[in-house]
């Protein structure tokens, strides 16, 4: 039961991670486009990334609210942590040499350092989710 329970408030948290992300970024839509084009990438870029990043992150929203697809949705929002905390590591590194947030709301007010312990956090919650997840299945398997 505390395992369902725990399961059921990290799948939470990390829906309303991405919804947040996504909503904040498309809320003020032509900052989030600023804020794109000063990235360390290609301008080109720019029109993909500032409509893929918010898609991206309700797709995953939307699989973490179905059972059925939880488990996808937890993998996608791990591995799409996992990129965007590999890039706050190279800004906290100087690789790229400048220092650019297009996080909205009030993630983009965190400090780089503050906003890579932010995702640390949200990294090893959706481990622990992952490992609840094949605990419940395998579970499941041995009871029938």
């Amino acid at each position: 039961m505390a395992r369902k329970w725990t399961l059921e408030v990290i799948v939470l948290l990390l829906f309303l991670l991405f919804v947040y992300a996504a909503g904040s970024k498309l809320a003020d839509y032509k900052y989030f486009e600023f804020q794109m084009n000063a990235q360390p990438f290609d301008d080109k870029y720019t029109p993909y990334l500032v409509f893929g990043i918010p898609a991206l992150e309700f797709l995953i929203g939307g699989l973490l609210i179905f059972r059925r697809t939880m488990i996808w949705g937890l993998w996608a929002s791990l591995g799409l942590l996992l990129i965007f905390t590999g890039y706050i590591v190279l800004i906290e590194l100087n690789y790229y040499g400048t220092r650019p947030c297009s996080c909205g709301g009030v993630i983009g007010r965190l400090t780089w350092t503050q906003h890579l312990f932010f995702n640390l956090f949200f990294i090893a919650i959706n481990a622990i989710g992952l490992i609840l997840t094949r605990m419940r299945a395998d579970y499941k398997v041995a009871v029938g």
